[in-house]
């Protein structure tokens, strides 16, 4: 199908001239014949038409048309002969009809033909046949295409027909009429030059002019009006006026556009009024843009004053945008090109809608050349914020117009991600197989890039190399493996191998390999003996050249069966070098076997085995002797034996020793013991004595083990009481036997004890234990002695937990049975357990069988031992909550009626607080609650468990009248690395009538290690029905708490308080009246010497005393004092009150001494230095042993009260009994005393002289009773348990007045401290008025102290210069005896009668 155009004049027609109209048909007809040319065809179909119009249009004024035609230059004789010249030169077939489309160009010089012409072809009757030349022709259609009518010289104004549009190829060229463009009712109508040689149109397809996706143009135009805010309103009648009015011009102007939609305002702006606006058209160029901008006027009143200098237009869809690399990674250099094809030197690049300027990062380059411009942005080393959207913005101004080109595109950045073939690998340097085939080392990138290059660099203390090579997107490197650059104490090394990789743009990349390079160790096995005996210790060395392995596993294989050993204490790891010794520190059968020594560095396992032989021998526990102790008869036979289980293959060489003397023996089987006996007879007779015999086994390999001792007592025949098959004995003697039973021939543990009386052997005690537990002891041992005890344990608590139920009678009867339950749990709980619900009830179970009520008895026995059981138990339950090891990071919940178990485990994301409340069935309740801080000390998988206990308290001991008050609550904490860890718990009380609480802690290292309640470190908080205990440790916690007392101070207190403190004002004051008085009192040896005490006695008292004020002033307050400052209470009270009592002595010692040897005189230099060796030395060392041997054992003070201990380690008496033996030493000097007041003088005496003998007498005793200390002796009532009230107030009264007494009997009722005070007063006065008539009279001569009378006594003073001066200072030298010298004279005659009776009176009073 082809169109027919002629092109010049004189073949078809003639071309249009000036004003001729032209109309385009385009026939479709059928060639049936032959296949003619394209002009025949077209000639046919033309001669069709005309003769179809003369036919049927005879009164039509067509005829100067079809005139024109008919004389065309081509006469039928041309037609006939080209017909014929065809017909020739042509091959006839038979061929299906040809069909073709004909152009046909009609022009007319009359315009108002058109219609006519055009509605003449609408109602032609088709199809039309002929035959022409004997060539059948139809034409099938007939339509027009194309109308132009002339427009102006050598232009017409062209338009297609519906259904027709011009072709894509004249599209941009079609520039609107300007007359038609007026006239919206008509098509659009384009302007063409004349002659007509462009493509007509042709039936519209989807590659019309117009027919494309229409493209949005934003535009705008300025108007010279002033701008209203009524136009930012877009509901405002003034915005829609005009909106409208400006939308119809639009479409009116740019309706011809090819391919217009629509023309839409946007809005406005000021600046006077900006017009936003959008044309959605085709793509239209800028002559069609500009025409149209041009008549936009025309549609618009003259009010809109439109400034066609001011129309822009904003293209976006003629950039050419292209950015390079396509493949965008970071650290590439990137180009973004625009281009145009316009001249354009204005533009401008964004990111996202920020302006970009040349820098360091960003490059701009601008080409211009002819009909292009160009502009290249260059993005230097790219990055990830580099990414977004980049917009070119080329700005122009042609036509009137400024246009605007705008591109965008949207980049994204990528890292240039490398993946490796391996991550981390390991390699073995000494394996044969790396050597021949090493590993491949490889890095890719996701996809191909044609300028990519690789590189690989080594690093690490192993420099193995390789050969790199590089295939498409990847670089590969093969390693050179070389044993010789991986010595052994490399293994484990790690080398990097980093492969680079880079883009041919900048963009690199790189990523480590890690290899690992590992050696095969060589391992070697020292054993300390090949052989061992049961019981006996031995080790072995495992040794490895590579010291830095992961881990060491020892497993021992016995025939067909591998155990490993889970031993984790008697392995012992080091890693330079590296070695692992394994102790055994009692060789059992399970040790027995080929021992296989691993060491593991990653998935590389180097062994090394030995065989050690495990031979038999008996354990020294399990070696029967019978008797255990036992008398015998001299010269009589004594059955001596020794038993072992018969389960041993073994011949053991035994004997019997017995005093150094050794006895071979042999064996017999007894049911399934071997038994070893022997006949001993001793032989020697000459007194009693104690035999010491045992057996001794010795096996093949020449170990020994001893049994324990059999003890003989030997007797002789006269004092044998009692004798039966057991044993002879005498009266009240003991005979130990084994737990043996004669019908089964078997034993079990344990010893029955037989006490002579009344001639027949009676039991004693029995500590057999049952056959069932006495196989759970044994079982036990062997679980411990295990290499398997972790992988065993589960199995064995079930057995233990089953067998204490059913044996739970037994248990309650018997203290043995029960202390050996409690041996078991603790030889089981140093075991580590796997945190199991099962395995943790089973355990707890067997405790709260064991702690039963119907097992008080037995605790009460089994807490007489050295260290009690029940803290032993509380121990053991400890250590296995302390060996729990997690399961899947958690320990779960467990109760088993009295006991309940609350644990957590520190994990990485898990440090919030510890907090678990547990109750019990009697409606207790107790908190545990421990920090975040203090949480966060703790190392990763640390775990935290608590366990709860009812019953357990009860067991334990206390003092009495405290008494636990609430639960038991233990909190162990794993991998703890603080002694000091805070922690708060709250008790529910179990007695609320109970107050003074305590929070305490079970201690287990007090009273020798036997355990006891403390206080330290707790801080109690009491309430109403709870108390809250803060404490800075771990360990079992509970409340003591006492019988309510009442917050107001009893009787005996107020006693205390008042007497001590009109005590300790008398002291005072007996202190003062001594140092003032006392150069008249001490004017004899002996005075002296009484002074000197009672001033001492005086000191030593107030000092005591006030300690003991301050200290009972603060328990009274119920403030937790420092034990520090306790102590140092506590030890200077101790001090004190001694020297009170041992002064007391001293002067009753003195009194003695001048009594008894009245002949005998001591310097005073001697008698002071031993009262000042007796005062204050004695006490002090007695003092100081206290505190030294109580002190460490924490039982120097009581609990709450700084004095000496009582309950626990009877420091107490440390004082009592120096405090007792000084009053019973006063007591003997008083009636000395006495007794020599009474002894009658040479001569009789009279009445007058007995009654002032009698009158000293009672005076003596008066003075005398409470100066020795006397009243303590009612504090020895005070030490007795639940002692009469009155004992208490006696002493109370008493000991508080004893300062009083001292002033008022020893300072006082003295007639020579009267009258030196008295003197002292009338010297002050007479001193006084000396003083002042020597003020009044001449001169400066020195005071005189004193008047020398002939009928008196002369008193002449030398005393010290600061006892003169200073009165602080002369007390003190008083109070050390320290005085001046004396010279008494009288100017009477005495006899040496008179002057003993002096002394006598002096010390006396």
């Amino acid at each position: 199908m082809g169109s027919f155009l002629p092109s010049t004049e004189g073949q078809v027609w003639k071309r249009l001239g000036r004003d001729q109209a032209l109309v385009v048909l385009q026939a479709v007809q059928q060639s049936l014949d032959t296949m003619p040319s394209p002009i025949t065809a077209g000639l046919h179909c033309l001669f069709l038409l005309v003769t179809a119009c003369c036919q049927t249009s005879q009164d039509s004024n067509f005829n100067p048309f079809i005139q024109y035609v008919i004389d065309s230059a081509l006469g039928e004789e041309s037609f006939q002969s080209e017909m014929q010249r065809q017909k020739r030169n042509m091959l006839f077939f038979d061929l299906p009809p040809v069909e073709y489309t004909v152009d046909i160009e009609v022009s007319f010089m009359d315009s108002s033909f058109l219609e006519p012409i055009k509605d003449y072809f609408k109602n032609f009757t088709l199809p039309l046949s002929t035959n022409i030349s004997n060539v059948d022709m139809t034409v099938s259609n007939i339509n027009i295409t194309t109308v132009c009518l002339p427009s102006g010289e050598n232009n017409s104004c062209c338009s297609c027909e519906n259904g027709y549009a011009w072709p894509s190829a004249v599209c941009s060229d079609l520039i609107t009429c300007s007359s038609d463009s007026l006239a919206l009712d008509l098509p659009c109508s384009y302007m063409m030059e004349m002659p007509f040689y462009r493509p007509y149109c042709e039936p519209q397809t989807e590659d019309s002019c117009g027919m494309e996706e229409p493209i949005v143009m934003n535009m705008s135009v300025r108007l010279d009006t002033k701008f209203l805010y009524e136009l930012t309103n877009s509901s405002s009648e003034f915005y829609k006026k005009y909106k409208t009015d400006l939308e119809k011009a639009f479409h009116a102007s740019y309706r011809c556009l090819p391919g217009f939609v629509s023309a839409t305002v946007t809005g406005f702006r000021p600046g006077s009024v900006f017009v936003n606006y959008e044309v959605k058209a085709g793509a239209a160029s800028f002559a069609q843009i500009a025409s149209a901008n041009k008549i936009v006027p025309q549609f618009l009143d003259a009010f809109y004053k439109v400034d066609q200098s001011t129309f822009t237009t904003e293209i976006t869809n003629q950039t050419n945008f292209t950015v390079s690399p396509g493949d965008i990674f970071e650290g590439d250099t990137v180009s973004l090109i625009c281009e145009i094809n316009s001249t354009s030197e204005n533009v401008t690049w964004y990111h996202f809608d920020q302006i970009i300027t040349t820098s360091f990062h960003y490059s701009i380059e601008r080409k211009v050349s002819r009909g292009t411009s160009r502009s290249i942005l260059k993005i230097v080393n790219i990055t990830m914020k580099d990414s977004g959207s980049y917009r070119c913005t080329f700005t122009m101004s042609k036509h009137l117009t400024t246009w605007i080109f705008k591109a965008t595109q949207t980049i994204l950045v990528s890292l240039l991600y490398v993946t490796p073939n391996l991550n981390d690998i390991s390699v073995t340097c000494n394996s044969p197989e790396m050597q021949t085939n090493s590993p491949l080392l490889s890095c890719c990138i996701d996809r191909h890039l044609p300028s990519l290059t690789g590189d690989w660099k080594v690093n690490g203390a192993i420099n193995i190399t390789g050969v790199p090579s590089f295939s498409e997107n990847c670089t590969e490197y093969r390693l050179k493996i070389d044993e010789s650059l991986c010595p052994p104490e490399k293994s484990g090394t790690v080398t990097t191998y980093t492969c680079k990789l880079q883009t041919g743009y900048g963009a690199r990349c790189s990523q480590n390999i890690s290899v690992m390079y590992l050696r095969t160790a060589h391992v070697t096995v020292s054993p300390s003996t090949n052989s061992v005996s049961e019981g006996h210790p031995f080790s072995l060395m495992c040794e490895s050249d590579v010291s830095n392995y992961d881990s060491i596993s020892w497993k021992i294989q016995s025939g067909n069966k591998t155990k490993t050993v889970g031993c984790d204490t008697c392995i012992k790891n080091s890693k330079f070098p590296a070695t692992s010794v394994l102790t055994v520190e009692t060789a059992t059968q399970d040790w027995n076997g080929i021992y296989i020594c691993t060491f593991s560095q990653k998935y590389l396992e180097s062994s090394a085995n030995v065989t050690i032989e495990v031979i038999s021998l008996p354990l020294k526990k399990n070696i029967l002797i019978d008797p255990i102790a036992a008398s015998i008869q001299c010269k009589v036979q004594q059955t001596l034996e020794c038993c072992i289980s018969a389960n041993t293959m073994e011949n053991y060489n035994v004997t019997f020793v017995v005093q150094q003397n050794e006895f071979q023996v042999g064996k017999k089987k007894n049911g399934s013991l071997f038994c070893y006996v022997y006949n001993y007879t001793e032989t020697d007779c000459s007194k009693e004595q104690e035999l010491k015999a045992y057996c001794k086994f010795i096996n093949r390999i020449k170990q020994e083990v001893k049994s324990e001792n059999i003890t003989l007592h030997l007797i002789f025949a006269q004092e044998i009481s009692c004798s039966s098959s057991l044993g002879i004995g005498k009266e009240g003697a003991i005979l130990i036997k084994p737990c043996r039973d004669t019908n089964t021939d078997s034993f079990t543990r344990g010893r029955k004890i037989y006490k002579c009386s009344n001639k027949t052997w009676k039991t004693e005690r029995d500590d057999c234990l049952s056959v069932s537990i006495n196989n759970l002891l044994s079982s036990a041992e062997s679980l411990v002695k295990s290499p398997e005890a972790k992988a065993n344990l589960p199995k064995y608590l079930a057995e233990l937990k089953e067998k204490t139920r059913l044996e739970q009678n037994t248990i309650s009867h018997s203290p043995a049975n029960l202390g050996a339950i409690v041996t078991i749990l603790d030889m089981v709980s140093s075991i580590p357990a796997d945190a199991e619900e099962v395995t943790i009830k089973n355990f707890l179970s067997t405790v709260d069988y064991i702690v039963a009520d119907s097992t008080a008895e037995a605790w009460e026995d089994l807490n007489k031992a050295e260290k009690p059981t029940s803290s032993l138990l509380l121990d053991s339950v400890e250590n296995f909550t302390l060996h729990l090891q997690p399961v899947n990071n958690s320990i779960p919940p467990v109760s088993a009626n009295t006991l309940q178990l609350q644990g957590r485990v520190v994990t990485e994301n898990n440090y919030r607080n510890y907090n678990k409340s547990f109750s019990s069935t009697e409606n207790l309740t107790v908190n545990v609650f421990i920090g975040e801080s203090e949480i966060q000390t703790l190392t990763q998988n640390s775990t935290i468990v608590s366990v709860m206990y009812s019953r357990l308290a009860r067991i334990l001991p206390w003092n009495e009248p405290e008494c636990v008050n609430g639960l038991l609550i233990t909190t162990t904490v794993s991998n703890n690395r603080s002694h000091k860890f805070n922690i708060n718990m709250t008790f529910t009380k179990k007695d609320s009538s109970l107050k003074m609480a305590q929070c305490v802690f079970w201690n287990f290292t007090l009273n020798k290690r036997r355990g006891g309640w403390d206080t330290r470190g707790c801080i109690a908080t009491e309430a109403e029905d709870y108390v809250i205990c803060s404490c800075n440790h771990l360990t079992p916690f509970s409340i003591l708490m006492s019988p309510d007392k009442s917050s107001q101070i009893i009787f005996e207190d107020y006693i205390t308080y008042i007497g001590l403190i009109i005590s300790i004002v008398s002291l005072v004051a007996c202190i003062i009246i001594e140092s003032l008085v006392w150069k008249y009192v001490t004017n004899n040896t002996t005075s002296y010497m009484r002074h000197v005490c009672i001033l001492n006695i005086a000191t030593s008292l107030l000092i005591a005393d006030i300690w003991f004020i301050v200290t009972a002033s603060i328990n009274d307050q119920n403030q937790q004092t420092s034990r520090g400052i306790c102590f140092v209470a506590t030890f200077f009270i101790h001090l004190f009150y001694l020297c009170v009592f041992f002064w007391m002595l001293s002067l009753g010692l003195i009194l003695f001494y001048r009594l008894i040897f009245i002949l005998h005189n001591t310097s005073k230099t001697a008698q002071k230095a031993v009262a000042f060796c007796l005062g204050y030395g004695c006490p002090f060392v007695i003092a100081v042993i206290t505190i030294a041997v109580t002190l460490p054992r924490n039982n120097y003070t009581r609990r709450g009260v700084c004095w000496l201990n009582w309950k626990d380690s009877k420091a107490l008496l440390a004082f009592v009994i120096p405090a007792l033996i000084i009053v019973a030493i006063n007591l003997f000097i008083t009636a000395v005393v006495i007794i020599k007041i009474l002894r009658p003088t040479i001569g009789d005496r009279s009445n007058r002289q007995e009654k002032k003998s009698l009158f000293q007498i009672g005076k003596s005793v008066a003075i005398l009773t409470p100066l020795l200390g006397l009243t303590w002796g009612f504090g020895l009532a005070t030490i007795i348990k639940n002692s009469h009230r009155a004992f208490h107030i006696l002493f109370a009264l008493f000991n508080a007045l004893q300062g009083l007494f001292i002033l008022v009997f020893g300072s006082l009722w003295d007639k020579k401290i009267q009258e030196a005070l008295m003197k002292r007063n009338s010297m002050s006065k007479w001193s006084s008025q000396q003083t002042k008539q020597r003020a009044e009279g001449p001169g400066g001569s020195s005071l005189r102290l004193a008047r020398q009378s002939s009928t008196s006594t002369s008193l002449i003073l030398v005393t010290p210069m600061f006892a003169m001066s200073y009165p602080f200072s002369r007390t003190f030298n008083n109070l050390c005896g320290k005085t001046g010298k004396y010279r008494v004279s009288s100017s009477e005659s005495s006899s040496s009668s008179s002057e003993n009776t002096s002394k006598s009176y002096s010390l006396l009073n």
